[in-house]
């Protein structure tokens, strides 16, 4: 399934920091071309271009809210022994937790327990509201990676999850958007410092991206940019101070960020 139509190219895109300056772009090889809006915009034209080697890359997108969903693998359910919900359970991230590749995932001084949570991440082409699974794919611009960052024990502790799962750092997204959805037997994973320690396929999903994105639709007006996390699989646990953390997805990317 492609993502948003109108879109520069099939070429993976995102944001760019180049001598100071944000920009939207597309990756073409070891080449950024430097975009004048985002690149599912029907009307995004190339301004520029950079070396990739002489830019930052920045999260993908600036959502104007992040829509996540709890227990959405069956495996995952199957191994905290909680049933299966008939409805995908909710909840947001604040555009505040968002960050890019390379940086640092701050630990807060309130938490002795933050995991991490490899995610496969939905970006919103347009603005939409009570789609179908028809009208659904054309509001999709693609896919990325995600790591929902949970405070463990301030989940538990406060019985709702908004203060664990919103600390600043806490919602690292990227590298890049890609058109395409990644296949059912797509691997999910998380590795710390090399070593794997969570993994899953995309079609242990209970909601499949697609679902998700019309139960959510329904709910709420989404905007361009938006992103929906769509549940993580077995093995969260949690991050030490100094490790490197990477989220992998097969035909996404591998999103890696240091921890302190």
């Amino acid at each position: 399934m492609s993502g948003g139509e109108g879109a520069t190219s099939g070429a993976p895109f995102g944001r760019v920091l180049v001598a100071g300056e944000p920009h939207f772009c597309r990756l073409d090889g070891e080449t950024v071309r430097l975009l004048d809006r985002p690149g599912w915009d029907a009307e995004a034209r190339e301004v520029g271009s950079a070396d990739l080697a002489d830019v930052r890359v920045l999260a993908p997108v600036e959502p104007s809210k992040i829509v996540a969903v709890g227990l959405n693998y069956r495996a995952h359910a199957a191994e905290l022994t909680m049933d299966i919900r008939a409805e995908p359970i909710l909840f947001m991230k604040p555009p505040s937790a968002v960050i890019g590749p390379g940086d640092e995932i701050v630990m807060p001084a309130w938490s002795e327990q933050v995991d991490y949570e490899a995610e496969l991440v939905l970006v919103v082409a347009r603005r939409c509201r009570d789609l179908t699974p028809a009208t659904a794919p054309v509001a999709v611009a693609g896919y990325t990676c995600g790591n929902d960052v949970t405070a463990r024990d301030l989940q538990k502790r406060d019985g709702q999850w908004t203060r664990a799962k919103s600390f600043d750092t806490f919602c690292p997204l990227g590298p890049w958007v890609v058109r395409d959805a990644p296949p059912r037997e797509a691997r999910v994973s998380a590795s710390l410092d090399g070593v794997e320690v969570q993994t899953g396929v995309v079609g242990d999903m209970i909601a499949s991206p697609l679902d998700l994105l019309v139960f959510v639709s329904g709910v709420m007006t989404l905007e361009p940019g938006d992103a929906l996390m769509t549940g993580t699989p077995p093995g969260v646990g949690p991050l030490q101070r100094g490790v490197n953390v990477t989220v992998t997805i097969d035909g996404v990317g591998r999103l890696t960020n240091p921890v302190r």
